[in-house]
């Protein structure tokens, strides 16, 4: 293949992997919307339970955007207080590390099977008849990956692209890189899921990785922000409240990048499992690290960055 038809293959491989994510995620939220909507009720009493709900809603449906841009709906609404949304701001966090666990794993050659799969359920009714759409989507996701991997391929020696990409290694461009392409195609588990398969074409190395999935918890911000524009001020403060966790994650993460790198780089189990690693590692400790402090947080915001 030419230059030109591995560019638009690959484009179109990107394309349908956003497109089955997509799907996925939207047929996910059609279908477990109102349980998820009476989770985030009934368990945001305590930092434990908020939490827990912001990793399961993002594990299920693969969109931590979606449970931020909920979490903040319910604010505006009074269903939740501004407080106890903080710990599902973090726990949606959390949930996005499960698309890296996925992708490294290396499942993409069941894409077929789940195709296939899907399609067969659809001619059936009732509860397989429900099951079959998402199905067919994970079979849609997985089989986009193995095509960009396998159009990744030709390419992978390119001088000219290891070039540009080796600019990754830089941790404040990786991390700006990672928020922009996160921010446009509104989707962390998109930036992931593109950034393990480069590292597996070894177009990207672990400390460009790393610095990529970093800056991709900020660039899902913006999905919030655009959700609360038009709603009160509470809400408003909950997009910031999970705008500056991510900044304080990357504040962290920034001067620690090369002994992070090192230390992850040390267990030698192959770069997609480090990447994953990495992606749940760096969220924990966030996590762990502001999880105890999310009150003070909270009035922080509430009594001094935006005021009530």
């Amino acid at each position: 293949m030419d230059t030109l038809s591995i560019l638009i293959s690959i484009i179109a491989a990107v394309g349908l992997f956003t497109h089955s994510l997509e799907s996925f995620s939207n047929n996910l939220k059609e279908q477990a919307n109102d349980k998820m909507q009476l989770a985030i009720k009934r368990f945001t009493d305590s930092k434990f339970k908020g939490l827990l709900t912001g990793f399961v809603g993002t594990g299920i449906i693969q969109s931590s955007s979606a449970v931020v841009a909920i979490t903040v709906s319910f604010v505006d609404s009074g269903i939740i207080s501004f407080h106890n949304s903080l710990p599902i701001l973090l726990g949606s966090n959390l949930g996005t590390t499960i698309t890296a666990w996925l992708v490294s794993f290396k499942i993409e050659a069941l894409g077929i099977t789940f195709l296939a799969l899907g399609f067969i359920l659809g001619y059936f009714k009732g509860k397989l008849a429900l099951i079959s759409k998402p199905i067919f989507y994970l079979g849609l996701i997985l089989f986009s990956l193995d095509m960009i991997g396998h159009f990744l391929e030709p390419i992978k020696n390119s001088e000219e692209l290891v070039h540009y990409l080796s600019y990754a290694s830089k941790p404040i461009i990786g991390v700006l890189l990672g928020a922009l392409v996160t921010a446009i195609c509104q989707s962390s588990s998109v930036t992931i899921g593109l950034t393990i398969i480069l590292c597996s074409q070894q177009l990207l190395g672990l400390d460009s990785a790393i610095a990529i999935i970093v800056g991709s918890n900020i660039g899902t911000t913006s999905t919030a922000f655009i959700a609360a524009m038009k709603l009160d001020k509470t809400a408003k403060q909950t997009a910031l409240a999970n705008l500056i966790f991510n900044i304080i994650g990357v504040l962290i993460y920034l001067p620690l990048a090369v002994p992070y790198k090192n230390l992850i780089d040390s267990f030698n189990v192959g770069i997609t499992f480090e990447v994953a690693m990495a992606h749940l590692v760096f969220n924990l400790i966030i996590t762990i690290l502001i999880l105890p402090f999310t009150k003070q947080f909270g009035k922080l915001v509430q009594n001094r960055l935006m005021k009530s």
